[in-house]
């Protein structure tokens, strides 16, 4: 049997069958005006109106005049036929993005979204739902010492107390053993201080999993440099304890590290609360007592009892590796500039250091050595004005010869004074060529400024006597 529709039944929705379950009573005269204007959020002329129109025309008025009819603002049917022929016609692979750039050059004018649904419609269009791409829980290293996280924290430890730290966190991968401490900042020397704490506890691990923080990661203005071959201090320190550097993607994937904050977090902020500490000294003792206790709750057994660390060799020297290292090249008076200071290098001179390049270890002690080669040299500041106007450490190959430093002059017939093989007279240079040692402080080197006349008899004083 065929049912038959009603036609006095008008579809409404939900929103606006409550309407009208609320001003039904209005119209039995059960309801004020005033109370219906509460109950629908809506001031009482506009209660008003609609009990009107619900007197005037029925139940029907309270529907929309444009359900089931087509926009007012639709497009021109003849506009979407030639926009979707020419979608076929030469943009079938096209998006929606730009197919609609490509028929605007054509003149057929048409927004993205509007096509989007036209081609939807005409199924010329699938849609593409970008989901959250799925995420697993990495499963441990099988050893210890085989991975190791590390990541910092920046957060209020002292709770307004003292200064501002940072909680720089070191956690193994198998075992969840951690090893933290708190900084005034989160620069590379304090990453290297925990590492080198690390390092003299356990050994070196097989591999660090760090973010892609500019510390980790060689940077110019906020974006990672294209060259594969740059490299940080941290990561050239890494390099030198054979140890490799993973970089996450993301902070999920470095989840170990990342989870142990929170649990820190909450219960040492509350320890350091207890104990009242305001420093950063205080807050690394509360720290020490905290942490053995941490990693026996919460540390786990390892799947296999190996321990992947390596031991430190003689070739590893913690303090030099674990340094901020700087090239620079030897000037010929024996002279490296650092940070606009200058560092007069001393006795002895080795063969190539002159022009040479000797690295600059910057430790963590506050200590400066300055290295050539294996060797690590002596070496004196001395001011801009004492660098250009003082006496320099005379090369080996002159103190031999202290006839020549004196700079005494030599007849044309006397006998000179002996003179090292290679060593080529340099009278009117500056004394600070590698042919001359310095002159001695309070005597005059240099002839600059004098007025040279030749001599009577010089053949370039020919010419004149000739035009005479």
């Amino acid at each position: 049997m065929i049912e038959v529709q009603d036609r006095n039944r008008v579809e409404m929705s939900q929103r606006e069958r409550d309407v009208l379950k609320v001003m039904q009573p209005v119209l039995d005269g059960q309801r004020t005006q005033a109370e219906a204007a509460r109950l629908l959020k809506r001031s009482p002329r506009q209660i008003r109106r609609i009990q009107r129109k619900l007197e005037a025309g029925g139940d029907a008025v309270l529907v929309h005049g444009l359900r089931a009819k087509p926009s007012n603002h639709q497009h021109d049917p003849v506009l979407r036929q030639k926009v979707l022929k020419a979608y076929r016609a030469r943009y079938h692979d096209f998006g929606p993005t730009l197919a609609s750039e490509k028929l605007a050059d054509e003149g057929l004018r048409v927004g993205v979204e509007t096509l989007r649904r036209w081609l939807l419609a005409e199924g010329l269009w699938t849609r593409r739902r970008h989901r959250d791409p799925h995420r697993s829980r990495r499963p441990r290293r099988s050893c210890f010492g085989e991975l190791v996280q590390m990541d910092a924290s920046i957060h209020d430890w002292l709770e307004g107390r003292g200064e501002t730290l940072v909680l720089i966190t070191m956690i193994d991968d198998a075992t969840s053993r951690v090893m933290a401490r708190f900084y005034q900042s989160g620069t590379v020397e304090t990453h290297m201080d925990l590492l080198g704490r690390w390092l003299r506890k356990y050994g070196r691990p097989l591999a660090l999993y760090t973010d892609r923080h500019s510390i980790f990661e060689p940077q110019e203005k906020g974006q990672p440099l294209a060259d594969p071959a740059a490299e940080t201090q941290f990561g050239r320190a890494l390099r030198e304890l054979d140890m490799e550097l993973i970089r996450a993607h993301s902070p999920q994937a470095k989840g170990r590290v990342e989870r142990s904050f929170g649990t820190a977090q909450d219960r040492w902020v509350k320890e350091l609360r207890l104990a009242k500490a305001k420093t950063c000294e205080q807050a690394n003792a509360v720290l020490e007592k905290l942490l053995p206790e941490h990693n026996r709750r919460f540390a786990k057994k390892a799947p296999k009892p190996t321990d992947a660390h390596r031991r430190l060799g003689p070739s590893h020297r913690l303090e030099s590796i674990l340094s901020i290292q700087t090239e620079r090249v030897v000037s010929n008076d024996y002279v490296v500039r650092l940070a606009g200071r200058f560092y007069q290098l001393l006795p002895p001179v080795y063969p190539g250091e002159r022009g040479g390049r000797v690295v600059i270890e910057e430790r963590l002690d506050g200590t400066m050595k300055i290295r050539f080669g294996e060797r690590y040299l002596e070496y004196r500041e001395v001011s801009e004005v004492c660098r250009h106007g003082g006496s320099a450490p005379k090369p080996p190959e002159f103190i031999a010869s202290a006839a020549d430093a004196s700079g005494k002059k030599t007849g044309r017939g006397t006998k000179k004074a002996s003179r090292p093989a290679g060593i080529q007279p340099t009278t009117g240079r500056s004394g600070r060529t590698p042919a001359e040692p310095y002159p001695s402080d309070g005597e005059v080197g240099d002839t600059a400024g004098r007025r040279k006349v030749p001599a009577k008899n010089h053949p370039w004083r020919n010419g004149f006597k000739q035009l005479k």
